[in-house]
């Protein structure tokens, strides 16, 4: 998308370019990226901005950040069309349960924006108030960049041993087994362009913990538990809370789930093909 001799060639054929955004996370946490992808980012949504028929967003916090991209750069914005997207989770039948203990799982790769750091500290914390009755926690996902603080921890907290299993190589039906019996989906992160994980607990209905951001609270409404980021009193409290068999805070989540909207692949081609009717 940075390179605008495809476009250049695009325009000789008259063909019209329409981009799909997902995020503009490089623009607006470039400490959360590896080196250097920022500028590149900004290479790709200005292109974007210029060269573009149309915009498809997967949601209406990444159309507020495009905006203020184009406003900052002082580049006109084409027609846009925010179209949610589907979760990758198909219904399958109850899964035998992967623990025999209370567990909660994290589902992402594993970088810094995801703030694993932070729930592998809160975890310790919980083994020493705990022992071995501390909840385990599920990491799934495979080791992104800069995250070396993360690993060190995985790999050399001798408190976390035993407590914290880390699936790398998860297999669908693996993960969605992980996902059934959970006590909840924990997702702490810091920014999110959209945050599929949150969709796909949801839709098996799956209690979420989660980040206080906007794009959540545009997918999942008031369903999940918000909290800060950088809250650890807050999350310690609500995973012991969760880690119960009758909690009631948890039993109220899997109540309000019951009114969650899952989004689909046909409501997000409904608003796709409408926009690019627009366009002709």
């Amino acid at each position: 998308m940075e390179f605008d001799r495809y476009y250049d060639a695009m325009a000789r054929r008259r063909i019209r370019p329409v981009f799909m955004v997902h995020d503009l996370i490089p623009l607006t946490h470039a400490e959360y990226c590896r080196p250097g992808v920022d500028a590149v980012h900004r290479r790709r949504m200005h292109t974007a901005l210029k060269r573009a028929d149309g915009l498809i967003l997967n949601s209406q916090a990444t159309l507020d950040s495009l905006t203020a991209e184009a406003q900052r750069a002082g580049l006109n914005q084409p027609p846009c069309v925010v179209a949610r997207l589907a979760s990758g989770v198909m219904q399958r039948p109850a899964a035998a349960r992967p623990l025999p203990t209370p567990y909660f799982v994290m589902l992402g790769t594993i970088e810094p924006r995801k703030n694993h750091w932070f729930i592998l500290h809160v975890w310790r914390r919980l083994v020493e108030q705990l022992g071995a009755a501390a909840p385990k926690l599920v990491v799934i996902g495979r080791r992104g960049w800069e995250c070396e603080n993360v690993v060190d921890m995985l790999e050399r907290c001798d408190s976390l041993k035993g407590v914290v299993i880390e699936e790398a190589h998860c297999s669908d039906e693996q993960l969605h087994a992980y996902l059934q019996h959970a006590q909840a989906l924990l997702f702490p992160s810091f920014v999110e362009g959209y945050g599929m994980p949150l969709a796909e607990a949801l839709a098996l209905k799956v209690p979420v913990l989660a980040s206080d951001l906007d794009v959540f609270h545009e997918i999942a409404d008031h369903i999940p538990e918000y909290l800060d980021p950088l809250d650890g009193p807050g999350w310690l409290a609500r995973i012991q809370s969760y880690a119960h068999a009758d909690s009631p805070e948890r039993d109220a989540q899997l109540k309000r789930i019951e009114n969650f909207r899952e989004p689909t692949w046909a409501e997000h081609f409904e608003h796709v093909d409408g926009f690019l009717e627009t366009l002709r």
